[in-house]
């Protein structure tokens, strides 16, 4: 049997491999809320996630009013407190990723995580989902400090040399993701049902999949 082209698989969290809209879209609101902003629905939120909470917030304030830097300070300390305390109530992971997860195992590759979300909170959320202790690595946005998050390729480079080095694939629903992976030299596979802040086609990615039901086919075919 042909050996698996990739060594490790790398994925996004958010709109990717887990649905974490619903806790973000009620954080987002919760900040909205203490400016007498009115609540956006979950769809509008969605495109606005992938750059961080702060980034997101941003986005919320501009689509209620605008904002300026000391009310996007106040009401991003709010957000993510309020997220802190509901991490997990909705978020579940897309359908079909655990077993695509379960394939790559088999396959002995190693899986990890890179996201823009605080370390701490992706740790939390992947240890509520029980998929922390599957990764070879989690890398979150504050991991190796300022300026250091996707579309930087740092953490992708980071994921590869924390999870023993060789050949690496990528997995995300963002600009930021493909264009992490690509200035690491990593092929990207885009996810048409995450978080897309702009049609899939347009990221770029060498892949694109509708469900993770394709993922190992579709990075066979890219080795």
């Amino acid at each position: 049997m042909q050996r698996f082209p990739f060594d490790i698989v790398g994925f996004d969290l958010d709109g990717t491999l887990l649905d974490t809209s619903g806790d973000l879209a009620a954080a987002v609101n919760h900040a909205l809320a203490q400016a007498d902003r009115p609540p956006l629905e979950v769809a509008v939120i969605k495109p606005m996630i992938g750059g961080g909470a702060r980034h997101m917030l941003a986005q919320g304030l501009e689509a209620t009013g605008g904002s300026d830097e000391q009310l996007l300070e106040r009401l991003h300390r709010i957000l993510l407190d309020h997220y802190a305390r509901n991490l997990s109530i909705h978020t579940a992971p897309f359908p079909g990723a655990l077993a695509a997860l379960d394939a790559l195992e088999d396959l002995g590759v190693k899986v990890a995580v890179v996201t823009n979300k605080l370390e701490g909170f992706a740790r939390e959320v992947l240890r509520d989902v029980g998929l922390l202790d599957r990764l070879s690595c989690m890398i979150g946005g504050d991991t190796l400090g300022p300026g250091n998050s996707k579309p930087s390729p740092a953490p992708i480079r980071a994921m590869i040399e924390r999870s023993g080095g060789g050949r690496a694939a990528f997995v995300g629903d963002s600009i930021y993701d493909v264009a992490a992976a690509h200035a690491a030299n990593v092929p990207a596979v885009a996810c048409r049902f995450g978080f897309l802040m702009q049609p899939v086609e347009e990221l770029g990615a060498e892949a694109i999949i509708d469900h993770f039901d394709e993922l190992v086919p579709v990075l066979e075919r890219l080795g």
